[in-house]
């Protein structure tokens, strides 16, 4: 077992396992969670991965060696644990690695409402109390708390059901794929009862992946849903992420469909519902966003990348949806937390309520050239900043909310630095193709310049 340190990231826990993430470690922390938050209960769920359930269970006995009583959810997506969390009024524990390799596992936490738990609000104090008591044969204190098992699928399908209105939805071919992971599990659920076709892509519960990673923000992991839904002659696609709280949009054509343009077309469709509403997004979401935001009557807040930083900037507004350029989408009616599969829900109306294909809709809320986000590797990031910063000073202005931003006459572009590799990340955006392939260019030759 190694150094919980090295696990213990800013707003969750994610290691290999059992090198750095075993049993052990998952029950220190059960018994640590409990000692921090000082909860009396707590729910828990866990992904399709073959470590998930030992895990989950190991935590579980660590907690109610604390007296905890815990609700044991079984198998879910990240988005039905904060359901659980929220409905249920409970703290909450997801063991999940998201989109990362099978070898690899972790934890989510939140407290009651689904209130992320982050290294500034418990998770590094969570972290030290473990380390503490990891390895070691703690006696339980006091009595053991109760162990309820609940199937809560079908409470998370109703109530996401009671989020969006798909009375007027015409018939839809969905091609969906779940990747092998949760989505595998919660789509048939959801869907069950509504006016679609479903094309089920890697539907079958594996945690090793066989088909591909269940990562949609690489294209790599997109081609086998983009040729099934022409294949198919299919309306749309949606591919998830492992734990199903991230959705991928792919239109008619095969094309995929920006998670820019996803925040936009939700935006205004919960603008329409609550007018004069404040919208979140990132620093990276298109300059489309605010203007649609804006033409639509609402107030858009721009905030640094991170499900912390929007959560924390929603709850303080009280803003009604958020969305982030790695497909998260957050909504104030689903306790400020993110759900996939809630943004799909959103796209599956704003099409079934019209007879034009989904590019068509899209269209109106796709009004810019993007890069895509680049990653370069680069042992010096302050002089590769530094520099970049000096070729554009005389034409552009600057912030550093995030990294640093360069806005320029009808382009703007980010570079900012990964918080766990030697990584430059640059995101690039213009009014036209021409002007952003050449920023996007110029600036990553002077950032690989830096890194040979």
């Amino acid at each position: 077992m190694g150094d919980l340190a090295k696990i213990f990231k800013a707003y969750d826990v994610r290691g290999v396992v059992p090198d750095e993430f075993d049993e052990a470690a998952a029950e220190a922390v059960g018994a640590a969670f409990v000692e921090v938050t000082g909860a009396g209960a707590a729910v828990v769920a866990h992904d399709m991965r073959e470590s998930s359930g030992p895990l989950a269970a190991a935590f579980i006995r660590g907690a109610r060696s604390r007296g905890a009583d815990i609700v044991h959810a079984g198998l879910g997506s990240t988005d039905l644990l904060y359901y659980a969390s929220g409905s249920l009024g409970l703290p909450g524990v997801m063991f999940t690695a998201s989109h990362n390799p099978a070898r690899y596992n972790g934890m989510k936490m939140c407290r009651p409402g689904a209130v992320p738990i982050g290294g500034d609000s418990g998770l590094t104090e969570i972290r030290d109390r473990a380390a503490e008591l990891v390895g070691v044969t703690a006696p339980p204190v006091g009595d053991l708390g109760d162990l309820v098992e609940r199937d809560l699928l079908q409470g998370y399908a109703d109530h996401l059901r009671g989020l969006v209105d798909l009375s007027a939805v015409r018939p839809l071919k969905v091609v969906v794929d779940a990747g092998n992971g949760m989505a595998g599990h919660t789509v048939p659920a959801v869907f069950d009862g509504l006016p679609i076709e479903l094309v089920p892509l890697y539907f079958e519960l594996d945690g090793s992946f066989p088909n591909h990673e269940a990562n949609p923000i690489e294209p790599a992991n997109l081609i086998d849903l983009q040729r099934a839904v022409v294949e198919n002659g299919a309306d749309l696609g949606l591919a998830f992420d492992g734990d199903a709280d991230r959705c991928w949009v792919i239109d008619e054509r095969g094309g995929s469909v920006s998670p820019s343009t996803v925040t936009a077309l939700v935006a205004a469709r919960e603008l329409a519902k609550h007018p004069g509403s404040t919208i979140i997004h990132n620093l990276i979401t298109s300059l489309g966003v605010p203007e649609i935001v804006r033409e639509h009557g609402g107030e858009p807040v721009r905030t640094r990348v991170g499900h912390s930083f929007i959560k924390a900037e929603m709850a303080r507004t009280g803003a009604v949806f958020g969305g982030e350029h790695s497909a998260h989408y957050y909504f104030r009616d689903f306790w400020f937390a993110d759900s996939g599969m809630l943004a799909a829900m959103h796209v599956l109306a704003a099409l079934g309520e019209q007879d034009g294909p989904l590019s068509q809709v899209v269209a109106a809320y796709s009004r810019y050239h993007a890069s895509g986000e680049i990653n370069s590797t680069v042992d010096d990031q302050d002089k590769a900043l530094r520099q970049v910063r000096e070729a554009f000073e005389s034409r552009a202005r600057f912030d550093e909310l995030d990294g640093l931003t360069v806005t320029g006459s009808g382009w703007w572009f980010n570079l900012r630095a990964s918080n766990t590799e030697p990584l430059l990340r640059l995101n690039a955006e213009a009014a036209d193709q021409t002007t952003m392939t050449a920023i996007r260019d110029e600036v990553l030759a002077i950032v690989r310049k830096v890194s040979v």
